[in-house]
């Protein structure tokens, strides 16, 4: 009794691993003949000379060994060598130095394998699972997502997207005097994405120059289209912002399309921005002449430029 409940658990098992999201059949049938051959090799010291089969359908599994037939005193390595008489009750027609096949019963082990066996299937579906999250999200570095606020700390907030996948705001990448409840919905961009110690972390932004651009190009149709180009993004988060724009179209205003009519596009993004105070201009390549843009409605007397480091002196 107690053995048939051992097997529909370990095939339980092997379904229920078979059937998680974001990994391969592939890749799932590696896993779960590695974590086989790990266990057999921890009991027998190696796993060289057992063939793991695993039906992908079905969740069964079979377990085969190869031994060396010697004489019935010669057996020194049990796990690769078969005494000659227990080796014609596996094959009648075996001789000294034949190589002889039989199935292993993996539940004769006992409930220790088999909890040695889900242990080890798990550790590596975890690491597979991260590794699958980290390279999803280091490839999504400057997207613009929607997430769900799950839970509100005092330094960070905690944000699930439509995954479930769990994603960090810190304090420093909110709009100051930003303020969220759970349940609420936030737009952000992934700002980067962390694997310390293989645990993966992904941080979103509300305050960096990348989340200004991409609110201006679901807002600005001829951005998405790539018929205005964003050249230059500066923010002081929740105060101000400039943004310039290049169109290679003399037909296209740059700055008219950004802004839309009466304001209708920009105001769409200031008010996702808590009132940012957000000035379009158009780019130019002559950089005194950008700085004065940059500047304006200041009134600029001279321009001093230092190529070499990237900077300059205005009056």
């Amino acid at each position: 009794m107690a053995r048939k409940k051992e097997s529909t658990s370990l095939k339980v098992l092997l379904t229920e691993f078979k059937e998680l999201k974001n990994i391969d059949e592939e890749t799932m049938l590696h896993v779960l003949e590695d974590s086989f051959r790990s266990i057999l090799a921890k009991m027998f010291g190696s796993d060289d000379n057992f063939d793991v089969i695993i039906n992908a359908d079905s969740g069964d599994f079979e377990i085969w060994r190869t031994r060396e037939v010697v004489a019935d005193d010669a057996v020194e390595r049990e796990n690769e060598q078969v005494a000659y008489t227990e080796a014609l009750e596996i094959d009648p027609e075996a001789e000294i130095g034949d190589d002889v096949t039989d199935s292993v019963d993996f539940l004769s082990f006992g409930r220790r394998a088999i909890v040695n066996l889900r242990q080890t299937l798990s550790s590596k579906i975890l690491d597979l699972q991260k590794e699958h999250f980290y390279q999803t999200f280091i490839e999504r570095v400057g997207e613009l997502i929607t997430a769900e606020v799950y839970q509100v700390w005092k330094r960070e907030t905690l944000l699930v997207d439509e995954d479930g996948n769990e994603l960090i705001m810190p304090k420093s990448e909110q709009i100051p005097d930003e303020y969220f409840r759970k349940g609420d919905s936030v737009h952000a961009v992934i700002a980067r994405v962390d694997n310390e110690n293989n645990n993966p972390r992904v941080t979103l932004s509300r305050t960096s120059p990348e989340f200004l651009k991409r609110l201006f190009e679901i807002n600005v149709p001829e951005i998405a289209d790539g018929l205005i180009t964003i050249k230059r993004v500066a923010r002081i988060p929740g105060v101000r912002a400039k943004i310039a724009v290049e169109s290679y179209d003399d037909r296209i205003d740059p700055v008219g399309s950004c802004v839309g009519m009466n304001g209708s596009r920009i105001r769409g993004i200031v008010r996702e921005l808590h009132g940012e105070n957000i000035d379009v201009l158009t780019y130019t390549a002559n950089d005194s002449l950008f700085i004065q843009r940059a500047l304006s409605p200041a009134k600029i007397s001279s321009i001093e430029l230092y190529p070499e480091t990237a900077k300059a002196e205005v009056y």
